[in-house]
């Protein structure tokens, strides 16, 4: 009997014992915190569930009320916007209930590391509603998550860094609490500091969301404490039973959660609303935006607008871009031109990809080999003296122009033989 056979045989002689079924530990209240009484008269309220206490703070805010320079109400014109956008974007709404989210934490990361804070912004019964949970202490932590209904089906979240920041960490308390709390959902999620990036990118030098408030929402906080404070803040709120600077703390929660609200409409409006206009920058970022998730008319559209509405220097990268554009729509002549007309203000590398392009068309549309020849050679000078590109770059581009060159080159020898001209 082979080896393999007599395994089989011996493997059925073993009988397998049922596994026993691991009874949880009935889940035991902890008692509430000694400064309970003084957070309440503080204006917290304790709300308590089936694993403990939570303390809680409600805001209401009427549908025309400011923050920076927008209503809150102007947020359906933005999911309007959406509802009639007809393609797929990271930033686009489903019909989910939209919840505007943001925590505060004891620190970056780890199993140590506890969300103290989750606030909430929502539209419900004709108003606007911020709610912010806090940590009655760590004992508490089941009863704070739940609190949270994050837990809820069929929500949409925005966060601002929210993705690689506050619902991770909450994955990980959640997980660290899964034994009693319902299971958390992966629910649909925009994270506004990604759309920021494309927008703004090579306009704003730093991506926080004060900077952003200031520079594009028309909003400066004053007396606002540093986010880098709150941890400390809080543990001394606990330490101490006095909440008088956590409150502070909670305020510039509320901040954070309001711009959210009102970055989100500025966005959208900014993305969606042809005569909604920031800078040629922005404009150009978002041209690129929807070129990269291939809406092409929609990227077209906006190119074409920057390049009728400013000069070429200032439309330059429109002009590269839209190049890109007509030559996958097979309109070469004016792919060419588009090119040709993005040389004038363009980084060395997007110039010297320019300068390929007029090459290639030059090459294998117009036929024109000299002509190809000439952009070959405006782009060998540029990479041998850019001072943008490091060594590997300037050698592989140099190898691939070169092999162009050469290549280009000998059509044009066989070019000139087929005419019948020697060109001894």
């Amino acid at each position: 009997m082979s080896y393999e056979k007599n395994l089989l045989q011996m493997k059925k002689l073993i009988k397998k014992k049922p596994a026993k079924a691991q009874s949880l530990a009935p889940f035991v209240i902890p008692p509430k915190p000694r400064y309970t009484e003084d957070w309440e008269k503080a204006g917290l309220t304790v709300i308590e569930n089936d694993f403990g206490v939570v303390f809680e703070k409600k805001k209401i805010y009427k549908p025309n009320q400011i923050h920076g320079k927008f209503q809150l109400n102007e947020i359906f014109e933005a999911f309007n916007l959406w509802n009639s956008f007809q393609g797929v974007h990271p930033i686009s709404t489903d019909n989910h209930q939209v919840v505007f989210f943001d925590t505060e934490t004891t620190g970056l990361k780890g199993t140590g590391t506890y969300i103290f804070l989750i606030g909430k912004l929502v539209w419900k019964d004709g108003h606007f509603e911020m709610t912010q949970h806090v940590l009655a202490d760590p004992s508490h932590e089941a009863a704070f998550l739940f609190a949270s209904e994050l837990w809820k089906p069929n929500l949409s979240v925005i966060t601002y860094n929210g993705k690689s920041f506050d619902w991770p960490q909450l994955q990980t308390r959640w997980t660290l609490n899964r034994e009693h709390l319902p299971k958390l959902p992966d629910p649909s999620h925009i994270d506004l500091l990604h759309a920021s990036r494309r927008v703004w990118r090579d306009e704003l030098s730093q991506f926080k969301l004060t900077k952003i408030e200031e520079e594009k929402l028309g909003f400066k906080r004053v007396g606002d404490i540093p986010g880098h404070l709150a941890p400390i803040i809080y543990l001394d709120a606990v330490k101490s039973g006095n909440p008088a600077t956590l409150l502070k703390v909670l305020h510039h929660n509320e901040w954070d959660i309001m711009s959210l609200l009102t970055l989100f409409i500025h966005t959208t409006k900014l993305l969606l609303q042809e005569e909604y206009k920031d800078t040629v920058v922005t404009s150009t970022n978002i041209g690129k935006w929807f070129f990269d998730l291939k809406a092409f008319e929609k990227s077209q559209n906006v190119f074409e607008q920057i390049t009728d509405q400013y000069d070429p220097v200032q439309a330059a990268r429109a002009f590269y871009y839209l190049g890109f554009e007509y030559k996958r729509l097979k309109q070469v002549n004016n792919a060419y031109k588009a090119f040709e007309q993005s040389l004038v203000h363009l980084q060395d590398v997007l110039k010297i990809k320019a300068y390929e392009e007029l090459a290639k068309i030059a090459e294998h549309f117009q036929k024109e080999y000299e002509v190809a020849i000439c952009h070959v050679e405006s782009g060998l000078i540029l990479i041998n003296n850019s001072i943008q590109l490091n060594t590997n770059q300037r050698i592989r581009l140099s190898e691939a122009f070169n092999k162009r060159g050469k290549r280009i080159k000998k059509k044009q020898t066989i070019s000139w033989e087929s005419a019948g001209f020697d060109r001894k």
